[in-house]
């Protein structure tokens, strides 16, 4: 991981960490995960919103505006509308992506669940993400998410990833090794 981009994952596992705190004492946790997928679903929706979000251009002043507006217009809960406000008066907006997927991951966590990311060239079926789910748990031991996306690029199977392990069973990955294989027999 490059450097800016772990001084990131910090500064996002902090505010994400601070929220959770803030949210259990207050017995607010089922209202900040509703607030966190709300939010993760917005800022996946709209590129304005992203571009606010990431923007050095956007002052501070306007940042903090836009989110107090988002905050007050979604029903955002106190504790992540005063985070987010306070993130827009230290020009940390940024970092709310990772944040609200750091923020995703704790609650899971706290739930005994893990998520798994999942890459497949052509969207799974019903059937085929249950049994996948199945599988997982199987070999986690825990309750299992998926974030499913789609990535034609990958040919066909799947890439799927749990923390730090990855299984990469996706034609690209086998034609890649076959070609390495091709080029050490040369």
């Amino acid at each position: 991981m490059s450097e800016p981009a772990s001084i990131s994952t910090g500064i996002a596992q902090r505010y994400a960490q601070a929220v959770l705190d803030l949210s259990r004492e207050g017995g607010d946790l089922g209202k900040l995960e509703s607030d966190v997928n709300a939010l993760d679903d917005a800022i996946g929706a709209s590129p304005e919103l992203r571009e606010v979000l990431s923007s050095p251009v956007v002052s501070r002043e306007d940042q903090g505006r836009a989110v107090s507006a988002l905050a007050d217009k979604m029903g955002l809960g106190d504790v992540l509308s005063n985070t987010l406000r306070l993130m827009a008066s230290k020009r940390r907006l940024f970092v709310v992506p990772q944040m609200v997927a750091a923020l995703k991951a704790m609650l899971s966590e706290g739930r005994g669940e893990v998520t798994a990311e999942v890459r497949s060239a052509k969207e799974l079926t019903k059937t085929q993400s249950d049994k996948l789910a199945q599988a997982l748990k199987a070999s986690t031991g825990k309750d299992v998410n998926l974030d499913v996306t789609v990535d034609d690029a990958l040919i066909g199977g799947l890439v799927v990833k749990i923390g730090s392990r990855m299984i990469d069973t996706s034609i690209r990955a086998k034609l890649n090794a076959l070609q390495n294989t091709m080029k050490e027999v040369r």
